[in-house]
């Protein structure tokens, strides 16, 4: 094995040049990748109706095409999943990922070419490792298995041809075999629906496995992390897996688990490597050892534009290409991919912490959201929970705000809301359980997570005292038209003082 492991090492840093000449050359790349999406798409249904065979230029493209979303491209997206080809993207279109996110659907589904598999999310997977392999000649990990938390949906099938599910259980069902043998636990496990059976059964078929690595989101990777111990009477994931280096984990904010990790990985030398892998596709890689900012990968059929935020409410927002952002200001991401996405927005904000190279770190979502455990939860879905909730139990809400409770000790996450009510429910009980249940309804994201209280339990709900925002939004100097209340936010800076501010009356 330790062959195989300098051999497999050896192989995955002579990728390291390629991606040193997109540092040095970075837009050269992004122009090369531009007219390479637009001379592939010349002949489908939606390269047709821009006359793509006509733009020569970045500026012509923009002119030409507005700025899409999920539900301007959703049309496209059904008659593909419905069997058409040739819709959006030239190559057949056979997979699908869904997802949750900034859309009024309870799921999306993203369309998913061979191109934007092996040119995009396959190569990213193998440049996380190549970056890795690079920063730590010395690792070991391909004396070992990687163990993979897999998608919560198995994959399904649409038709005779199409089949979709999340993201991670599509390209588990595409690895190639060599990836296949590094990986635990099997298919079976990995791509179960039920979750609490599903930790159960990769706990007992990891935990006999020589694991040098782990893949996941940090939420499920917590849990799956205790049922180990659980199972094996151990105090640690070291105690299990000796030789564990290396975690790699993405999705979500990091921040408030690190402290959980440190505890369940007691190790110096363990290695965090940060990934921007969305469904839509594989963005970024964290390239520098102790650092919170991902390289921003530019040469896997994407062309990146990014829209000020200060200028995002406007009806025709500029849109700027690479060489044209400035450090530490928020973007809108928006792009155009060889899955057949055209200036889509993702609903992702960033900002660049360098451009030489360009280096990015996550900074929100467009729109107010709640995603602390992978949940994507956003206004829409709570303002149908909270209206349902309403109508079932009688009252009237004036004002709310929620954020999350993280993972503490013992305890699994959840939501925290503050509700002002204009008329009281006549049966707060009910009016949480009216809520809690709308959401789980209008997002499978959300669902998924509070499936038996695994990862989020019961939301925890105050009632606030009349006028408490009023006097919140007064405190602030932000009375006015312009100033609302925050309604999701991803962190707890809001709902803490609010709740001091009510605990002091």
């Amino acid at each position: 094995m330790a062959f195989v492991n300098s051999l497999f090492t050896w192989l995955m840093k002579k990728r390291i040049h390629q991606i040193e000449l997109f540092m040095k050359y970075p837009h050269d790349v992004q122009e090369e990748w531009f007219h390479n999406l637009i001379d592939s798409a010349q002949s489908t249904e939606w390269g047709k109706l821009y006359d793509y065979k006509s733009i020569l230029t970045v500026q012509q493209y923009q002119e030409r095409v507005p700025i899409q979303n999920y539900d301007s491209l959703k049309p496209y997206i059904e008659r593909m999943m419905a069997g058409e080809q040739n819709i959006l993207w030239p190559s057949d279109i056979k997979w699908f990922a869904k997802s949750s996110g900034t859309t009024s659907d309870r799921s999306k589904f993203i369309p998913v070419s061979e191109e934007s598999l092996e040119e995009c999310h396959f190569k990213g997977g193998k440049d996380m490792l190549s970056i890795y392999c690079n920063n730590r000649p010395d690792n070991q990990m391909f004396t070992g298995k990687g163990l993979v938390l897999g998608g919560s949906h198995q994959v399904n099938q649409l038709n005779e041809d199409c089949f979709y599910g999340d993201l991670s259980a599509v390209l588990i069902k595409n690895l190639p075999i060599w990836a296949e043998y590094y990986r635990t636990p099997d298919m079976s496990i990995a791509l179960m629906d039920n979750y609490e059976i599903k930790m159960d059964r990769m706990a007992e078929a990891t935990i006999q496995e020589n694991v040098t690595s782990i893949s996941g989101v940090p939420t499920w990777t917590i849990v799956l992390a205790k049922k180990v111990l659980e199972l094996t009477g151990k105090q640690n994931l070291m105690e299990v897996w000796p030789n564990l280096e290396l975690y790699v984990h993405g999705a979500v904010n990091f921040a408030p688990y690190r402290e959980q990790f440190k505890q369940l990985i007691p190790s110096k030398s363990m290695y965090y490597l940060e990934t921007y892998n969305a469904s839509e596709g594989f963005f970024g890689i964290q390239d520098q050892d102790n650092s919170e900012e991902m390289l921003l990968m530019l040469d896997y059929g994407i062309f990146y534009e990014f829209i000020p935020m200060e200028n995002f409410c406007e009806e025709n927002p500029k849109a700027l290409v690479l060489d044209e952002v400035e450090l530490y200001k928020n973007y809108a991401l928006v792009i155009s991919t060889n899955g057949g996405l055209w200036r889509y927005m993702i609903g992702d904000t960033i900002q660049f912490t360098s451009i030489s190279p360009y280096r990015i770190k996550i900074t929100g979502r467009t729109k107010h959201f709640i995603n602390a455990f992978g949940e994507e939860v956003i206004i829409d879905n709570a303002e149908q929970a909270l209206a349902k909730a309403c109508a079932e139990t009688g009252a009237k809400i004036k004002d709310y705000t929620a954020g999350p409770i993280y993972f503490k000790d013992e305890n699994v996450g959840g939501h925290e809301w503050i509700i002002e009510f204009d008329q009281l429910p006549n049966d707060f009980e009910k009016f949480i359980d009216v809520m809690d249940a709308t959401l789980r309804e209008v997002n499978s994201d959300y669902d998924a997570k509070r499936f038996n209280d695994m990862a989020l339990t019961r939301p925890k709900v105050h009632i606030a005292p009349e006028n408490t925002f009023y006097n919140w939004l007064k405190s602030k100097n932000k009375l006015g038209g312009q100033h609302k209340v925050p309604r999701l936010a991803n962190e707890r800076k809001y709902v803490d003082d609010i709740l001091a501010m009510i605990k002091s009356l």
